[in-house]
C-alpha cells in the first residue's frame, strides 16, 4: 500500500515546494476550466488536491472519482493562486499538485450529503450511521467526548481514585426502571440482568478497602426513551470511604469546572447550592435552569376567601398551591401565543392557564386586561399586585391546583418563556440541589424512595419510623442549565438501618437477601461510611456540544423505540438457541423451521 507522509491539517506553508502524500476521502470534486480539484479529507482536516490534464492517465482516472472515494495522492506543495485563499482552513494558503493517483476504493452514490446533512431525517442518518458519523460535527462531538473522558480520568488518577470495572451480567435490583434480562443457558429458567447501574457492586468494594473508586460505566434501562436518554448509556461513577456529602460536592465541582475549562475554556463560575424544598417553591422541579430569572411567587394565602372557586379552592386544599408567574416582556405576547401556551401546560395535567396583562399598575384593577378580573376582588388584585411588584408590561401567569401538577406544568411553561422571549441571562449556570426527602409516595400511596434505596436518612432509626414522609437525606445532585448531570448521596454503612429502610418499602428480610444479600452481607462485616456520586456521561457531552439530542454524541445510539437501525438489532434467536436456553413464545408465534 501507498505511504502517506502527512496528513491533511500538516500541508501548510512550510512545506511549499517539498514532494508529499496524503491519503483521505474525497469530500468533494470541482472541475473548473479543465483543471480538477479535490477537497480531501481524513480525520485532521481538508487540503486541495488538483490535477491538470498535461497528465493524461492519471487526470482520466482522476476524472473517473466521485465523492467519498478513497485515495492516495503525491505530490508538490505550492501557494494557491491569488485570491483562492481559504481562511477557513489550516491547509488554506497551500494546495498540492498532483503527480499520482492511487483509487483505494470507490463508493456508492451517497445516500445524503455530508455536508448538508440538515434535511436528512435522522432514520436515514442511523441507518447509514459509518456515513453521518464522517460529518464534521460528528467527529467534532466523539473527538470532544474522547478529550473530556481523558480529562476526567487525569483528575480522577491525580486525586488517588482506582479504576475497577464491575459486572454487566448480575442480578435485578429496584432501581425504578425495568430491566434487560439475560437468559441462562446453564441455569434453566434463570436470568442475569444488565445493570442500571454497579450502586451494589461500588459500595460493595468499599467495603472491600478500596476508598476511592470511579468506572465509566456502561449501565442499561429497558424504559421510554426522550431526546436525553438511550437503553445503554454511559456514566461515570465515583465512589469514596470516609467522606460526608460536602467532600463529594467539592470534589465534582472542581471536576467539572475543570473539565469545562480544560475542553472548551469555559469558566462555569460559582455552584450554587439549593435545598430540594426552594427548588420546588421557586422553580417547581428539583433541576432548575438558573439562565432564567424567573421564579414562582406563592400567593396561595390571597386567595383563601376569595369567592373565585378556581383559585378558593386549592387556596383551601393543603395538596395544592396556586403560584403566580410574573414574566417581563409580556406585552409581547399574542393571543395565539397565549393559547397555545395553555395547550402546552395542559399536557401536563393543567386544566386552564389563567393569566392578568398589566398595562397600567398605578391604576390597580382598571389598569389590567384580563378574562378573570371580574372574579377577584379589588383588595385581592392590590395584594396581588404588590407582592408581585407588578410592573408595566408584564403579563403574570397562574397555576392553581395539585401541588405536583402545578409544579409540572409551570416548571415547563418556566423553561419554555425563557427560549421565546429571551429572558437567559448567561450560557451556563451550575447548581446543587440538596436536601432531598427520604420518601415520597407513588400513585397507589406506597413509600418508595426518592433516590434509591440505600441513600443514607437522617436521624435514628426510630425517628425515620416513626415519621418516613419527613426523613430526610445526605442526597445531592448536580444541576446544569436545567438538565441534571448526574446525583448522588452517602450511603447507608448500618446494616440495621438499611434493614429498616427496605422494611417500609416493604421488602423484608427473605426477599432482600435474596435480591442483594452481597451487599447487606458486606454492610455486616466492618463496612466504612461512604458515598458517591453518578455522571451521566453522554448527557454532559449533550449540553458541551449543544446537541439537541443525546444520540448526536454516542457513536452507534438506538432510536426512540430502542432499535439499530445500523445492525437491525434486535433480531431473532434461532429455535437451536432457544431450546438451548428452555425458552418457548405464549402469545407470538415462532415456528420451528
Amino acid at each position: 500500500m501507498n505511504k502517506r507522509t502527512h496528513k491533511c491539517n500538516e500541508v501548510t506553508k512550510d512545506l511549499i515546494g517539498k514532494d508529499i502524500s496524503i491519503t483521505g476521502w474525497i469530500r468533494r470534486r470541482r472541475d473548473h476550466g479543465g483543471v480538477i480539484f479535490f477537497d480531501v479529507r481524513d480525520e485532521t482536516g481538508l487540503v486541495q488536491v488538483v490535477y491538470n490534464p498535461e497528465l493524461k492517465e492519471i487526470f482520466g482516472l482522476a476524472e473517473s472519482c466521485r465523492n467519498e472515494f478513497v485515495i492516495y495522492a503525491k505530490g508538490k506543495v505550492r501557494e494557491r493562486p491569488e485570491g483562492t485563499i481559504n481562511k477557513n482552513l489550516i491547509s488554506g494558503e497551500v494546495e498540492i499538485e498532483a503527480t499520482e493517483l492511487t483509487i483505494l476504493n470507490t463508493s456508492l452514490p451517497l445516500p445524503f450529503q455530508l455536508d448538508e446533512h440538515s434535511s436528512v431525517g435522522e432514520e436515514t442518518r442511523l441507518k447509514f450511521r459509518f456515513l453521518d458519523l464522517r460529518r464534521d460535527e460528528m467527529q467534532s462531538n466523539l473527538r470532544l467526548r474522547a478529550k473530556v473522558s481523558q480529562v476526567l480520568r487525569e483528575y480522577l488518577n491525580h486525586n488517588d481514585f482506582i479504576e475497577i470495572e464491575t459486572p454487566l451480567l448480575t442480578k435485578a435490583t429496584p432501581e425504578g426502571a425495568r430491566d434487560y434480562v439475560v437468559p441462562s443457558r446453564t441455569f434453566p429458567g434463570s436470568f442475569f440482568a444488565l445493570p442500571q447501574s454497579p450502586q451494589l457492586f461500588k459500595q460493595t468494594l468499599m467495603a472491600s478497602g478500596f476508598e476511592r473508586y470511579y468506572q465509566f460505566a456502561k449501565c442499561f434501562r429497558d424504559e421510554d426513551l426522550r431526546a436525553d436518554r438511550q437503553p445503554e448509556f454511559t456514566q461515570l461513577d465515583i465512589e469514596s470511604s470516609f467522606v460526608d456529602a460536602s467532600e463529594i460536592m467539592n470534589l465534582v465541582t472542581e471536576m467539572i469546572t475543570k473539565v469545562f475549562k480544560e475542553s472548551l475554556n469555559i469558566d462555569l463560575g460559582d455552584f450554587p447550592i439549593l435545598s430540594y424544598s426552594e427548588a420546588i417553591n421557586l422553580y417547581g422541579i428539583d433541576k432548575p435552569d438558573l439562565r432564567n430569572p424567573l421564579t414562582f411567587i406563592e400567593v396561595k394565602d390571597l386567595f383563601k376567601d376569595s369567592d373565585f372557586k378556581v383559585f378558593s379552592e386549592p387556596a383551601n386544599d393543603e395538596d395544592s398551591r396556586i403560584a403566580a408567574l410574573s414574566v417581563p416582556k409580556g406585552e409581547t405576547l399574542t393571543r395565539k401565543q397565549i393559547d397555545d401556551y395553555t395547550e402546552f401546560v395542559g399536557n401536563y395535567g393543567a386544566k386552564g392557564l389563567a393569566y392578568i396583562r398589566v398595562e397600567d399598575p398605578s391604576k390597580g384593577k382598571e389598569g389590567l386586561q384580563s378574562p378573570i378580573i371580574k372574579f377577584i376582588d379589588d383588595e385581592i388584585i392590590n395584594k396581588l399586585l404588590t407582592v408581585l411588584d407588578a410592573k408595566k408590561g408584564d403579563i403574570i401567569f397562574f397555576g392553581a391546583g395539585k401541588r405536583n401538577i402545578v409544579n409540572d406544568s409551570l416548571a415547563a411553561l418556566r423553561n419554555l418563556l425563557g427560549k421565546d422571549l429571551d429572558l437567559l441571562e448567561s450560557d451556563w449556570a451550575p447548581c446543587w440541589v440538596v436536601d432531598f426527602p427520604m420518601f415520597e409516595k407513588n400513585n397507589k400511596g406506597e413509600l418508595t424512595p426518592l433516590h434509591h434505596p440505600f441513600t443514607a436518612p437522617r436521624g435514628s432509626i426510630d425517628e425515620l419510623k416513626a415519621e418516613p414522609l419527613n426523613a430526610l437525606t445526605d442526597a445531592y445532585d448536580v444541576v446544569l442549565n436545567g438538565t441534571e448531570l448526574g446525583g448522588g448521596s452517602v450511603r447507608i454503612h448500618d446494616h440495621e438501618m438499611q434493614k429498616a429502610v427496605l422494611s417500609l418499602l416493604d421488602i423484608h428480610e427473605e426477599q432482600a437477601e435474596e435480591k442483594f444479600g452481597f451487599l447487606t452481607a458486606a454492610l455486616q462485616h466492618g463496612c466504612p461510611p461512604h458515598a458517591g456520586l453518578a455522571i451521566g456521561f453522554d448527557r454532559m457531552i449533550m449540553l458541551m456540544t449543544n446537541s439537541e439530542s443525546i444520540r448526536d454524541v454516542i457513536a452507534f445510539p438506538k432510536t426512540q423505540t430502542a432499535s439499530c437501525l445500523l445492525t437491525d438489532a434486535p433480531g431473532e434467536a434461532s429455535n437451536e438457541q432457544l431450546d438451548e436456553l428452555h425458552i418457548k413464545f405464549h402469545g407470538l408465534e415462532k415456528e420451528k423451521k
